[in-house]
C-alpha cells in the first residue's frame, strides 16, 4: 500500500444527449490516486441552476438548499469511509471507496461470499473429491488472510497482482500441521489455479471489473508418472497376506491395475456397472466421477477373478458395491505396508494402479493409445500421453522388430528393407 494517497470528491452534472429533457443528473465524482469513478445521486436539476466551478446548485429556494445539503452529507459519508480505510491501514483504491458508499451486493462482494456462491453452484457440477480440494484451497486463503492481513475476509475489489504474489509466497513457506513436508510447486499451482477459477467466476458475474490474474503466470514442474513394472505386478499378485485388510487392499489395487479405474470410481462401482458387451464378454460400464465421461472397459480374466472373490463379502453387499472399499487415506497407508512386504521401493499410492493399467498392462502389450484413451475416460489423447509413458521394454521390442526387417548389404552398411 502506498504511504500517501490523493483523494478528492467533486459533484458534477450530466446532461442527457439527444434528448429533449430539460433536467440533468447529479453525480459524485470520486478520485483516488489519479483514478476516478462516479456515483449517481439519483437527483435531477435544471442546468441553469448549476455552478460548475463550485460543484453545487445555485439559488436560494428550498429545493436548491435541500440538494446542496444532501450533497454535503454524501461528501461527509464518502470522506469518512476513505479516512476509516486509512486509519485501518487497509488497501485503498477508488473502487473500494465507492463500494463502501454504495453498500450494494454487486459492488461489495467479499471473498467469503464468492466461496459460498461458488460452492453452491459447483456442488452439482463437480465431483465430491474436487469440491474437497476447493475446500482445502479456501481454508488456505482464509489462513493467509488471517496471517497476512489480520482479517477474516476481504473485498474482491481489493484483489490485485500483489495479493497473488503474497499468497503464493505464503503457500511456499507454510508447513501444514497434518504432514511434515511443505507443499511442492505443483501443489501450490493447483491452489492458485482453483483461486483463479473462482475469481474468473466473479469476473463473469461482474462482481469485479479487473482480473488480477492478467499478468500472473503459473508454472507446473514436469512430473515423472510412476507405475509398476510387469515384474512388480507379478510379485504383488503372488504375495500371500495373512492380514485380511492388506489382502483386501492389494486385491482392490490389482483390480484397478487391470481396469484403469481411479479410486473414486472404484468406490462407486456396483454390480449394475457390469454388463455383457458387444463381444458377449463382461464389460465395465460406468462414468468417471471426476469428469462425468463414460467409460467402457472389457473385463480381463485377472479382474474377473478378483471380482468373484468378493461376490459374497458382507461389507460390499451391505454397501451395494463390488468391493469393501475403505477411505483413500487408509488405502494409501496400507499400500505402503504392502510395498514394504513385497520389497517394492516405489511410493505406492492408489493412483499408481491407473498408471500401471495405462502403461504396463495396455500400451506395453500393444494396445493402441486411442483405445487406452477411451478406456481411461480421457477427453483428449494428449492426457493419455502424459499418463501412459511407453516403457523402455516396449521401445526395445519395437526396435527389435525393426531390426528383423532390416538387413545390411555388404560392408557399406546400406540398410535394405525386406519386402
Amino acid at each position: 500500500m502506498r504511504s500517501t494517497n490523493t483523494f478528492g470528491i467533486q459533484f458534477i452534472i450530466r446532461i442527457p444527449k439527444n434528448e429533449k429533457a430539460v433536467e440533468a443528473s447529479v453525480y459524485a465524482r470520486i478520485t483516488v490516486n489519479g483514478r476516478r469513478t462516479e456515483i449517481s445521486l439519483k437527483k435531477k436539476i435544471d442546468p441553469k441552476f448549476w455552478d460548475d466551478a463550485k460543484g453545487r446548485a445555485k439559488g436560494k429556494n428550498s429545493e436548491i438548499a435541500a440538494l446542496n445539503n444532501y450533497m454535503e452529507r454524501i461528501r461527509s459519508i464518502i470522506a469518512d469511509g476513505y479516512h476509516n480505510l486509512v486509519q485501518q491501514r487497509k488497501p485503498i483504491n477508488v473502487d473500494i471507496v465507492k463500494a463502501l458508499f454504495t453498500g450494494s451486493d454487486d459492488d461489495a462482494v467479499t471473498m467469503r461470499k464468492l466461496f459460498e456462491y461458488h460452492n453452491q453452484e459447483a456442488a452439482y457440477k463437480l465431483a465430491p473429491c474436487t469440491m474437497k480440494n476447493y475446500g482445502t484451497t479456501q481454508r488456505y486463503i482464509g489462513k493467509f488472510l488471517r496471517d497476512k492481513y489480520h482479517r477474516h475476509d476481504i473485498m474482491l475489489l481489493e484483489l490485485n497482482y500483489r495479493f497473488l504474489l503474497d499468497f503464493e509466497s505464503f503457500l511456499r513457506a507454510h508447513i501444514p500441521k497434518d504432514h511434515q513436508q511443505r507443499l511442492n510447486n505443483n501443489g501450490i499451482m493447483k491452489h492458485i489455479e482453483r483461486l483463479r477459477k473462482m475469481v474468473n467466476l466473479a469476473v463473469k458475474l461482474d462482481w469485479i471489473t479487473k482480473d488480477p490474474f492478467v499478468n500472473f503466470k503459473k508454472h507446473f514442474d514436469k512430473v515423472e508418472r510412476h507405475c509398476l513394472t510387469s515384474e512388480e505386478l507379478a510379485i504383488l499378485e503372488k504375495k500371500e497376506f495373512k492380514i485380511e485388510r492388506l489382502r483386501n487392499v492389494r486385491d482392490m489395487f490389482l483390480f484397478c491395475c487391470y481396469t484403469g479405474l481411479a479410486f473414486i470410481d472404484l468406490c462407486e462401482l456396483t454390480p449394475d456397472n457390469i454388463v455383457t458387451g458387444i463381444d458377449g464378454g463382461l464389460w465395465l460400464y460406468t462414468s468417471r466421477a471426476k469428469t462425468d465421461v463414460s467409460v467402457r472397459v472389457p473385463i480381463l480374466p485377472q479382474a474377473k477373478k478378483l471380482m468373484d472373490i468378493y461376490a459374497d463379502n458382507p461389507k460390499a453387499k451391505y454397501n451395494g458395491t463390488i468391493f469393501p472399499v475403505l477411505s483413500n487415506q487408509k488405502m494409501n497407508g496400507y499400500l505402503k505396508e504392502i510395498a514394504d512386504l513385497c520389497n517394492i521401493t516405489k511410493n505406492l499410492t492408489f493412483h499408481i494402479a491407473r498408471h500401471t493399467f495405462a502403461t504396463t498392462v495396455t500400451l506395453s502389450n500393444g494396445v493402441p493409445i486411442e483405445s487406452v484413451s477411451r478406456m481411461l475416460g480421457h477427453t483428449s489423447i494428449r492426457t493419455t500421453q502424459i499418463y501412459a509413458k511407453v516403457l523402455e521394454k516396449k521401445v526395445s521390442e519395437d526396435m527389435g522388430r525393426l531390426v528383423e526387417r532390416l538387413s545390411l548389404n555388404g560392408e557399406d552398411g546400406v540398410a535394405i528393407v525386406k519386402s
